[in-house]
């Protein structure tokens, strides 16, 4: 039940008229504005009731035990119900059927998480995983196992692992791109021969360049040499072990070419995996890397035994940051406040399987980064995306305190404590 604050235009007998309704007045869904509402009213108790309108079809019932509120609760669940049969329903197969071929470009661990749930979209599928390792290579082929990641899950029998880039891309229909965003220009150029100028490009990949302060959005048709190149975001918090292990999951696609963002989703929408599309590439590109270095600073506030107020405390004033600089380069509020923006900072931030979070525990405990980092298998992007953030920063004219300290830190031109100290002493705002 939610309570109307808003003016309709109600029907009755063929005759228009507005009627208004206040608090404490509460209304069951559906209603929509300007439309013939066909929902009920109840007041409270000792309410007064709704001024007599005889062109409206409202009804006050009192609000007087748990009976009434359970209805309207049922009423409430029975409605999203039929919502969501009627949206599967409509829902279009034909992408996921006409499908016979997706390559995936880098054996880490979520490129391998993908890897295998796409190949179980679809028995008949092909899904090639180009990787550099040879011995990975066999081991996915021979044992259906990545040796350097998830030992213990069997992969699909129809993910195939190659070294030979040009194997791997012939006849692909979807591209997934799961290389790290500072060895991917390089990597793709080595590639682009091979790469048909018509194939969609997903890519996985959370950053910045550090030199050139690109997006992949704009590092992938570089690469490639080709301007045109199909193009997606897919982002969101996910966990690749799991993904792999087949947990709900809820991930956004973003592209300016609304066609291919549902083709994307059809392809790999599950009962497990649930796809959003979006329009705003800028702000799913912007939140996914700047939430890599805002888990560097909940990691160490953590590993500085801080306490709870002070992580909530520095994570919301790292998104309202993060916030004003992606609305500053073109995103929509919306998009920050979304799957792609908090629920991404939510999972990074406060779960210990993340990264960049670990990174930050580590600091904060006083260890040095180049142990951190050597120490480490996988990587963490937020490491070098941080003095990428910055430079955006001064470019557009933003203020970043917790993400500039962050890259002071990593410079090491900042220890943690004396990070924490300079940002309790900055300037008492206004909240903005």
């Amino acid at each position: 039940a939610v309570t109307v604050r808003k003016q309709f235009v109600c029907k009755k007998g063929g005759a228009m008229t507005t009627c208004l309704l206040e608090p404490p007045f509460r209304c069951l869904p559906p209603f929509q504005p300007f439309s013939p509402p066909r929902f009920r009213c109840y007041a409270a108790p000792g309410a007064q009731p709704l001024p007599s309108d005889p062109d409206t079809e409202t009804l006050v019932l009192p609000l007087d035990g748990p009976k009434e509120r359970r209805e309207i609760v049922r009423l409430a669940w029975e409605k999203l119900v039929r919502w969501s049969r009627s949206l599967q329903s409509r829902a279009k197969t034909d992408v996921l059927e006409r499908t016979n071929k997706v390559v995936v470009l880098g054996g880490g661990s979520f490129g391998t998480a993908i890897a295998a749930h796409v190949a179980t979209r679809k028995s008949l599928l092909e899904v090639n995983m180009l990787v550099r390792d040879p011995q990975v290579c066999r081991s996915i082929n021979e044992e259906h196992h990545n040796c350097k990641y998830f030992t213990q899950h069997e992969l699909p029998k129809n993910v195939i692992a190659t070294t030979d880039a040009k194997a791997a891309l012939l006849g692909a229909d979807f591209c997934f791109h799961a290389v790290p965003v500072q060895f991917s220009s390089s990597f793709l150029e080595e590639i682009a021969n091979y790469v048909d100028p018509g194939l969609p490009f997903i890519s996985l990949s959370k950053g910045l360049e550090l030199n050139t302060l690109r997006t992949m959005s704009q590092i992938i048709p570089k690469a490639l040499k080709n301007p045109r190149q199909p193009y997606v975001v897919l982002s969101g918090p996910s966990f690749a072990l799991e993904l792999m292990n087949k947990l709900p999951t809820a991930l956004v696609v973003a592209s300016k070419d609304q066609k291919i963002a549902n083709s994307v989703q059809q392809l790999m929408a599950s009962k497990n995996l649930r796809i959003n599309t979006s329009s705003d590439v800028t702000g799913v590109e912007i939140a996914g890397a700047l939430k890599n270095v805002l888990a560097i600073a909940a990691g160490i506030v953590e590993g500085l035994n801080l306490g709870n107020n002070s992580m909530a405390a520095l994570v919301s004033q790292g998104c309202s940051e993060i916030r004003w600089l992606a609305t500053k380069m073109g995103a929509k509020s919306t998009t920050l406040t979304g799957l792609s923006g908090t629920g991404d900072v939510m999972l990074t931030c406060f779960v210990s399987l993340s990264r960049n979070r670990t990174v930050g525990v580590r600091l904060g405990s006083g260890e040095k980064l180049d142990d951190i980092l050597s120490s480490m298998n996988q990587v963490a992007e937020g490491v070098a995306t941080a003095g990428a953030v910055i430079a955006l920063a001064q470019k557009y004219n933003v203020k970043m305190p917790v993400l500039t300290a962050v890259a002071r830190i990593i410079d090491n031109e900042l220890t943690p404590t004396k990070a924490v100290f300079e940002l309790m002493n900055l300037p008492q705002v206004e909240e903005v």
